[in-house]
């Protein structure tokens, strides 16, 4: 399928859990582009979360789209290869929870899946420059991993700056995604920093009403 010039990605960790299939099903009638699934292992991360079985049951389901899956979990290796199989479409992992990053973002392409890195807002963006043409996405954390509902830390608009910077000087077609505390009302101003893809969980999942929320995001996005 093709994607679209922004593309709003439902965090299912915001989900209700006793009804996942419902909720996914959910956003994407309202009109989500990507579904999101953070995993974390109680080790990276001080929470645990989904597992490749969880991806798997959403291909059994009938999910078409994109399962954009962001590992918090260390070491990477094995469990990317587990979401790969799983029918993961794109797989992100943390530099600093692999011992060789390179290698494994080329398991993860050899896998059939797009490849990410993501960035905590204290990390540097230093490896990017050995591993740029490995990428097809590059997710910035705004909220320190690890827990749905933090607010957004500022200093993130100037990393998304510097990021669509070296992105726009590869000459790559790398999406530039934020996760963290993005609201209706700082949206607008994450996009015109640079990023065009963006993880939401409580601003849609806790409205009464997806469709609505989406579609106000969606105005936002279009005034950036």
């Amino acid at each position: 399928m093709s994607e679209s010039k922004y593309i709003i990605a439902p965090s299912i960790l915001s989900a209700d859990p006793m009804c996942l299939g419902r909720e996914v099903a959910a956003v994407i009638e309202a009109g989500a582009d990507f579904i999101h699934i953070d995993v974390m292992d109680n080790h990276y991360v001080p929470n645990l979360s989904f597992g490749p079985m969880m991806v798997s049951a959403l291909r059994k389901q009938g999910i078409k789209l994109p399962l954009d899956v962001h590992l918090m979990v260390k070491p990477v290796d094995r469990i990317a290869m587990a979401f790969a199989d799983a029918g993961a479409s794109y797989i992100s992992f943390h530099p600093e929870a692999s011992e060789h990053v390179h290698r494994s973002l080329q398991s993860i392409r050899d896998a059939g899946c797009r490849t990410g890195l993501v960035f905590n807002p204290a990390t540097p963006l230093s490896c990017l420059e050995h591993v740029i043409e490995q990428l097809d996405l590059i997710l910035l954390m705004s909220v320190n991993p690890g827990f749905a509902g933090q607010t957004f830390i500022e200093s993130t608009l100037a990393k998304i700056q510097a990021t669509r910077d070296i992105i726009d000087r590869s000459g790559r077609a790398i999406r530039l995604e934020v996760d963290g505390g993005i609201k209706t009302s700082n949206i607008r101003q994450i996009a015109e920093a640079g990023a065009d893809t963006f993880v939401l969980g409580s601003e849609i999942f806790d409205s009464t009403d997806y469709v609505s929320a989406i579609k106000t995001l969606r105005t936002q996005l279009a005034a950036a």
